[in-house]
């Protein structure tokens, strides 16, 4: 991770998860925005990482998720809140988060959880996992009967190792574009929005080591 963007708007909380940031990829530069107007300015620096809280005085953080997704596809984006109801959760998670940590964690488990985003890991606290893990064991389709062609299983097991579209594209020799449109077809299958859920059905389905 190059560049990094918090967007918290309590202060003492911002530095607090900007040294976490700094301790999980020391060589990053961070970039802080207090509300959403500054985070959507931001945002245009095309940030590896995003840190975005939901709760702001201007709006809600899910805003500026919607517009990196939309803008800046290959910005890991990752919820940081207190907020962890279910409606949050499917909120996040249905933009495009790609990860989604609660503040009241330690200080070694969330830069943890953020170095092993490097790995193609979602960052999820340990509670928000096991809920997700219990709406799809009791909603989810079951993974035997989703159909992937043998390119799109192939590119599933790629952005699950954490690879972006283009490193995807360079691997498989193909366009980036083409990988896109992979992805695209690839999430309406499994019924999914994400790549913590697209790394949670390659893990299901065997793609994973």
């Amino acid at each position: 991770m190059k560049r990094i963007l918090i967007l918290e708007d309590v202060a003492e909380t911002r530095r607090w998860l900007a040294a976490i940031a700094r301790q999980a990829f020391p060589d990053a530069e961070i970039v802080e925005a207090e509300n959403l107007r500054t985070g959507r300015a931001a945002a245009a620096t095309s940030p590896d990482l995003a840190l975005i809280d939901l709760r702001l005085p201007d709006g809600s953080g899910l805003e500026l998720l919607k517009l990196l997704r939309a803008e800046h596809t290959d910005t890991t984006c990752v919820i940081t809140t207190v907020m962890g109801d279910d409606a949050d959760v499917v909120a996040a998670l249905s933009q495009g988060a790609e990860g989604y940590l609660l503040k009241d964690q330690d200080d070694a488990m969330l830069t943890h959880q953020l170095r092993q985003l490097s790995l193609g890991i979602p960052a999820l606290s340990p509670v928000i996992a096991r809920r997700i893990m219990n709406h799809f064991r009791d909603t989810g389709p079951v993974a035997p009967e989703v159909q992937l062609t043998r390119r799109e299983t192939d590119v599933l097991a790629l952005i699950a190792r954490g690879l972006r579209n283009a490193e995807v594209a360079t691997e498989l020799g193909l366009a980036e574009t083409t990988i896109t449109g992979y992805i695209k077809d690839i999430y309406r299958k499994l019924g999914i929005s994400s790549r913590a859920e697209a790394s949670w059905y390659a893990t299901r389905l065997g793609l994973r080591a």
